[in-house]
């Protein structure tokens, strides 16, 4: 139960506005000493653990960019361009970039998903071809940047399966090896194919109709008016 005292002091810490960078070091700490860690190896061990995942803290680099792109008319071009397609959709943006997302990240090329591209490109984009130069209350606005986000979370998390050197896999492969059930991660990445191509089709599918709903919607505000 000692061990867990560093959850008390995480809770303690923050609920009183402490420093939140010292609260979770603090608690770090105490609960390696309850664990019979000395502070040391404690010190030592949170160390490793930032500079093994440092490439985490890279989205932060990403944001004051995007802000500086949007400041400067990324999104107003975005709708701009798109707007003047007519037979572009939000359903069919978003089928197409969740494609790209999926053939991205089967290669191991990331794109920085929400930050760098849903938020200042795609879901603009989307609400443009949704839209076409009509007023929508907010409701319909927030439905198509989700389903915006959706895209791309749906393309991340079926299509990273299909790169070879993707962490699910290698953990999977471990856990494997360790029941003593040998597999090959090429063979992982063909079982993972057509879950890929399944969870394209039925979002697709969701897309289509979500253009459907979003037309009855706009025609519903516009007769309101």
């Amino acid at each position: 139960m000692l061990v867990l005292s560093g959850i008390v002091v995480m809770i303690l810490g923050l609920a009183f506005r402490f420093n939140a960078l010292l609260v979770i070091l603090v608690a770090g700490i105490i609960t390696g000493l309850a664990g019979g860690i000395s502070v040391r190896d404690t010190i030592a061990a949170i160390g490793k653990a930032f500079v093994t995942n440092r490439y985490m803290s890279l989205f932060i680099l990403i944001l004051p960019v995007v802000g500086i792109m949007e400041r400067h008319g990324l999104r107003e071009r975005a709708e701009y361009l798109i707007g003047k397609i007519n037979a572009a959709t939000a359903g069919r943006i978003c089928m197409l970039y969740m494609l790209i997302r999926q053939i991205t990240v089967a290669l191991g090329i990331t794109l920085a998903g929400m930050p760098a591209f849903v938020r200042p490109l795609i879901a603009p984009m989307a609400e443009a071809a949704a839209l076409h130069g009509k007023e929508a209350p907010q409701e319909v606005l927030d439905e198509i940047r989700a389903m915006a986000a959706s895209s791309d979370n749906i393309g991340n998390f079926f299509g990273q399966n299909m790169f070879i050197a993707a962490g699910g896999l290698l953990l999977i492969k471990g856990v494997m090896d360790q029941a003593g059930i040998p597999v090959e991660l090429g063979d992982m990445v063909i079982y993972c194919i057509p879950t890929a191509i399944i969870a394209y089709i039925l979002a697709s599918i969701r897309y289509i109709l979500f253009d459907n709903r979003v037309k009855a919607l706009l025609s519903k505000h516009s007769t309101h008016q």
